[in-house]
C-alpha cells in the first residue's frame, strides 16, 4: 500500500487497520504453526547443486565445507531451501520489502556517515518485495537452530524464538502509532542497545548475562576498530611496488594470480570499466568523494556461507598515500532466491533491485553503496569492505540472552517492515494477543527439525562422496 502520487489515493488509517484483521479470515494467525514436508518437496541438495551451476566451480566446495561445520551454518547457506519450504506456507497478502534472509547472523553493527554505530539487518542479497510473515519465520527458526546447536532444551528453544517474534509484533504495534516521519527516521544506536536489552530482560523476567553494558561496550570497541587500518593489516602487503592485496588462496587471491597476464590484465581493465560505472550510480556528493580515490589492487575474495561461490573482489584504493585507504567490496547479485515464488524484481539489474532495498530497509546505509555490470555482464553491487562492522555471536549466548538478542532482531526487522511496507495493516493482523508469537514459536521448532534432517543429508552426501568439500584454511 502507500506509493506516489495525490495523499488521497494512500488509504486511511482505519481502513488499513481493517484490512490487517480482515486478512485473518484467510490466514488464521494459528495456521503459521503449522508446518510438514510436502510430498513432491525437492531434494535440498538438489536446490544448492542448481545455485552451484552459476558459480566458480573452485569454490563450491568451499561452501559446502563451511555449510556442513553445523546445522546453523547449513541454516545459513540454505536461504533458497527454506524460500522453496515457506511458498507453501500462509501469507496474509500484505507485502514489504522482505529481507529474504532474516536469520541471527544477518544483523548485526555497522557505522554510520556521522561515525556511530547502529545495530540492522546488513545482508539484502536476496531483498525483494514478498511476505512479510517469511521473514518473521527465518528468523524465529534460525533462533530456534541456534538453541539447539547451545544445548539449549526445546522448551528454551521455543521460548527464544516466542520471545523474538513477540517483541516484532510489539514493535510493529508500537510502530503503527508512530508518526510516518518519526517511524522513517528512527535507528538503534549503540547507545539505545544497551537500553533495549535492559527493557527486553525485566519484560521477558531473564537475564541476558553476555548482553552486560560492560560487555557490549567489548562488542563496540571491537566493531569501531574493525576499519580501513585494520583491514590493510589484515588483507595488504608492502612490496617494492607499493602497497598490494595479499595472497591466501583460495579465501583471499589477487586478479594477477588467477589467471594468465594477459587475462588478468583484461578482467583488471574489466573491472576498472565496472567501477568507473558503479560511480554512476552513487549520488553527487559521494561521487565526488570516490573521485579522489584511486584503484591500486583487485582481488577475489570468499565472503559469508550461502554466497560463497558467486563472484565477489575486493578492490583497494588509494587516497592521498599509504595510510589513506578505502576498500571496496564487489559482489555478485543474482535472482533472488523469493523470485520464483513472488513477483519478478522491478529491476532488471539484480545489483540495483539489492542496493534498492537496502536504502529502503536500513535505517543509515554505506556512503559508498552502489551497483554496476561486470565485464562478463553479471551483476554486482558495491559496498566498503569493512566499515565498523560488529556481530554479537549466537553461540555465546545463554537460553535467557538469547531471546534478549532475538527480540533486538525482531524489533529491528519490525522497523525495517515498517519503513517498507504497510505497519498499520500488518499491526491489525497481529493484535495484542499472543497468538501469532505462539504460533511461530511451534513453527520455529518443527522447522529446526527440518533443517537438522537436511543437515545430516549433506554429511551423508560428502561421506559418500557425491558432493565434495574444502576444509576451511
Amino acid at each position: 500500500m502507500g506509493g506516489g502520487g495525490s495523499s488521497a489515493l494512500v488509504p486511511g488509517v482505519q481502513q488499513r487497520k481493517a484490512y490487517g484483521r480482515a486478512a485473518r479470515g484467510t490466514a488464521p494467525r494459528r495456521a503459521h504453526a503449522d508446518w510438514e514436508l510436502s510430498p513432491d518437496r525437492p531434494d535440498p541438495l538438489d536446490i544448492l547443486q542448481a545455485q552451484a551451476a552459476t558459480r566458480e566451480p573452485d569454490l563450491v566446495p568451499v561452501r559446502y565445507g563451511r555449510m556442513l561445520a553445523s546445522p546453523f551454518d547449513f541454516f545459513r547457506g540454505g536461504p533458497a531451501i527454506m524460500a522453496n519450504d515457506l511458498a507453501g506456507t500462509p501469507t496474509t497478502g500484505i507485502a514489504v520489502q522482505a529481507c529474504g534472509d532474516a536469520h541471527l547472523v544477518n544483523f548485526g553493527l555497522f557505522g554510520t556517515p556521522e561515525r556511530d554505530l547502529v545495530f540492522d539487518v546488513n545482508d539484502f542479497d536476496e531483498t525483494l518485495p514478498g511476505p512479510w510473515e517469511w521473514d518473521v519465520k527465518r528468523l524465529a527458526a534460525s533462533v530456534a537452530v541456534a538453541g539447539r546447536q547451545n544445548g539449549f532444551t526445546s522448551d528454551q528453544q521455543r521460548a527464544a524464538a516466542r520471545e523474538t517474534v513477540r517483541e516484532y509484533r510489539e514493535a510493529m504495534l508500537t510502530f503503527a502509532e508512530l508518526a510516518t516521519l518519526d517511524l522513517w527516521y528512527l535507528h538503534l544506536s549503540s547507545a539505545q542497545m544497551t537500553d533495549i536489552i535492559r527493557r527486553l530482560e525485566k519484560e521477558f523476567g531473564t537475564t541476558a548475562p553476555k548482553l552486560t553494558p560492560t560487555r557490549l561496550h567489548k562488542v563496540f570497541a571491537k566493531a569501531k576498530a574493525h576499519d580501513n587500518l585494520r583491514a590493510f593489516a589484515k588483507l595488504c602487503l608492502r612490496s617494492s611496488a607499493g602497497v598490494r592485496l595479499a595472497s591466501h588462496p583460495p579465501l583471499l587471491v589477487p586478479v594477477r594470480e588467477l589467471f594468465a597476464a594477459a587475462d588478468a590484465q583484461l578482467l583488471t581493465a574489466g573491472i576498472q570499466e565496472a567501477v568507473d560505472s558503479y560511480r554512476h550510480s552513487l549520488d553527487d556528493n559521494r561521487r565526488a568523494l570516490f573521485d579522489q580515490f584511486e584503484i591500486v589492487d583487485i582481488a577475489r575474495k570468499v565472503v559469508g556461507v550461502g554466497s560463497v561461490g558467486t563472484r565477489c573482489y575486493v578492490a583497494l584504493l588509494r587516497g592521498k598515500g599509504i595510510h589513506d585507504l578505502l576498500f571496496l567490496q564487489i559482489k555478485q547479485a543474482e535472482a533472488s532466491v523469493l523470485e520464483p515464488y513472488v513477483a519478478t524484481s522491478e529491476f532488471s539489474h539484480h545489483g540495483q533491485r539489492v542496493v534498492a532495498g537496502q536504502r529502503l530497509l536500513q535505517s543509515l546505509p554505506d556512503i559508498f553503496l552502489g551497483w554496476t555490470t561486470g565485464p562478463r555482464g553479471f551483476d554486482y553491487y558495491v559496498r566498503q569492505l569493512w566499515d565498523m562492522k560488529g556481530a554479537i555471536d549466537p553461540a555465546k549466548l545463554t537460553p535467557g540472552g538469547l531471546g534478549v538478542y532475538g527480540g533486538m532482531c525482531g524489533w529491528t526487522l519490525a522497523r525495517a517492515h515498517g519503513r517498507g511496507g504497510d505497519e498499520i495493516a500488518i499491526a491489525g493482523y497481529l493484535g495484542n494477543a499472543d497468538i501469532f508469537d505462539e504460533a511461530i514459536a511451534d513453527f520455529a521448532l518443527a522447522y529446526a527439525d527440518t533443517n537438522a534432517r537436511d543437515h545430516r543429508r549433506l554429511a551423508a552426501a560428502v561421506d559418500a562422496g557425491t558432493i565434495p568439500i574444502s576444509p576451511e584454511i
